[in-house]
C-alpha cells in the first residue's frame, strides 16, 4: 500500500518539480519514481552506503535521504543532482512522505488499531467496521504481555520486542510508555497457562541475556474476541501493580494467579481504610513490633501448624504459643481458628497495598 501512496504523491509532484525524484525500498527496489519507466530497479549499493551514514549520501549523480531520521529506515527518497537544491529538494520529500505515511498508518495500519483498542480509544460499535476495512479477524485467540522495562539498554524496549516479534500478521508490539510495551500475541486455542508463563519466562530471559536489562512481565487471560483486548490490558496492569505489592519476587505475574491480591487491589480505598478500622480496633496493628509481625508471616507459611512454626522460628512451642495469645488480647483475634486467620491475613495484605501506594505519591 505504501507503494502506491509514494506514487500517487510523486506523480502529482511530477510538474512541479523539474527532476527525477522517488523512493526506494528496504530491498533497495525503486517502488515509485516520477520517470515510470525506472519502477523496479535495484540500487542495493545505494543502501549499503547509507548504512554507514548518518543522514544522506550523493551517488552516482543523486542525492539519497532516509525518509525517518535514521539510516535504517525501510524508505529512502532520491533526488536526480547533487547539488545544494538537490539536497533541499530530498529534505523537504522526506519530511512530506514521512508525514503522509504516519497519517495514512494511522488510519490503516493494524498496529495502531489495535492501540487504539486496548487504550479505549475507539467505540465498541467500530470495532467491528474497521475490522473489515483492514481484513482483521476478530475471533482469534489472542494474550496480552505488558512488559516493563527497568533499566536502559542500547535499544529502545519497542525496537527490542519488534526484532523478538517480527510476524507483524500475527503479534502486535505496542509502546504505552517510555518503558511499558504491550505485546499482544495470537496463540493457539487451548493453549496450557503454563506453556504462556513460559513464553513470558522466555521473553525476559533473552532480554536479560541479550541486552542486559531486567524486565518485569504481566500476563491477561485468553480472550478470543478482540473486543476484549481492552479488558486483557487492564489484567495485565492489575498483574503488575499487585505483583509488585505481595509477589515481589517474581518477575513474571499471571493475572490468573493474584488471588485475594486482586480483590483488594480493585477495591476503592475508602472501603480498604473501613476494613482495616473494623478489624484493628484502636490501631491495634501498630502496637505489634516486628518480631510479632515475623512470627504471623511464619504462621501463615506453615499452615497454622504451631509445631512446624515453632520449628522454623527456631523457638520453643510454649513461646510461639504465648506470642499468639498476646496477638489475641492486643487484637481480639485468635489465630488458631481458621476465619480469623483469614481476616488477619486479608487485613495485612490491605494494610501492605495501602502503604505502597502511598510511598508512590
Amino acid at each position: 500500500m505504501s507503494n502506491r501512496l509514494f506514487q500517487s504523491v510523486i506523480y502529482q509532484m511530477k510538474d512541479a518539480i523539474d527532476r527525477e525524484v522517488g523512493v526506494i525500498d528496504e530491498t533497495g527496489a525503486v517502488i515509485a519514481c516520477s520517470e515510470l519507466i525506472k519502477i523496479g530497479e535495484i540500487r542495493q549499493r545505494v543502501r549499503d552506503e547509507l548504512a554507514y551514514s548518518n543522514d544522506m549520501i550523493v551517488s552516482g549523480g543523486y542525492t539519497y535521504r532516509p525518509i525517518s531520521s535514521n539510516s535504517k529506515s525501510a524508505y529512502v527518497v532520491f533526488v536526480e543532482g547533487e547539488d545544494k537544491l538537490a539536497d533541499k529538494m530530498s529534505k523537504v520529500l522526506t519530511v512530506s512522505l514521512s508525514n503522509i505515511k504516519n497519517l495514512y498508518d494511522e488510519k490503516y495500519d493494524k498496529g495502531s488499531f489495535i492501540k487504539n483498542i486496548i487504550l479505549d480509544n475507539i467505540l465498541p460499535s467500530d470495532i467491528y467496521i474497521k475490522s473489515k476495512e483492514l481484513h482483521f479477524n476478530t475471533e482469534e485467540v489472542r494474550i496480552v504481555f505488558l512488559v516493563k522495562f527497568h533499566s536502559k539498554s542500547d535499544m529502545l524496549p519497542f525496537e527490542i520486542l519488534q526484532n523478538m516479534f517480527p510476524d507483524e500478521s500475527k503479534d502486535y508490539v505496542i509502546s504505552v510508555g517510555e518503558r511499558d510495551i504491550v505485546l499482544v500475541k495470537e496463540i493457539k486455542s487451548g493453549t496450557d497457562s503454563k506453556d504462556i508463563e513460559n513464553m513470558a519466562v522466555n521473553i525476559a530471559d533473552t532480554i536479560n541475556s541479550e541486552f542486559y536489562t531486567k524486565v518485569s512481565i504481566g500476563i491477561s487471560t485468553t480472550v478470543d474476541n478482540i473486543k476484549d483486548l481492552a479488558r486483557a490490558y487492564k489484567e495485565a496492569q492489575v498483574a503488575l501493580e499487585v505483583g509488585k505489592v505481595f509477589e515481589t519476587e517474581k518477575s513474571i505475574i499471571s493475572y490468573e494467579n493474584l488471588g485475594i491480591g486482586r480483590i483488594i487491589c480493585q477495591l476503592p480505598t475508602t472501603l480498604r481504610e473501613m476494613f482495616l478500622q473494623e478489624v484493628f480496633k484502636k490501631n491495634s496493628l501498630e502496637v505489634l513490633d516486628r518480631e510479632t509481625l515475623m512470627t504471623i508471616q511464619c504462621f501463615f507459611e506453615n499452615n497454622l501448624n504451631v509445631s512446624e512454626t515453632s520449628r522454623k522460628l527456631f523457638v520453643h512451642r510454649n513461646t510461639l504459643v504465648y506470642r499468639l495469645e498476646k496477638i489475641r488480647k492486643l487484637t481480639g483475634l485468635n489465630l488458631h481458628e481458621f476465619e480469623d486467620a483469614i481476616t488477619f491475613k486479608v487485613a495485612l495484605m490491605v494494610r501492605k497495598y495501602l502503604n505502597s501506594k502511598n510511598a508512590n505519591y
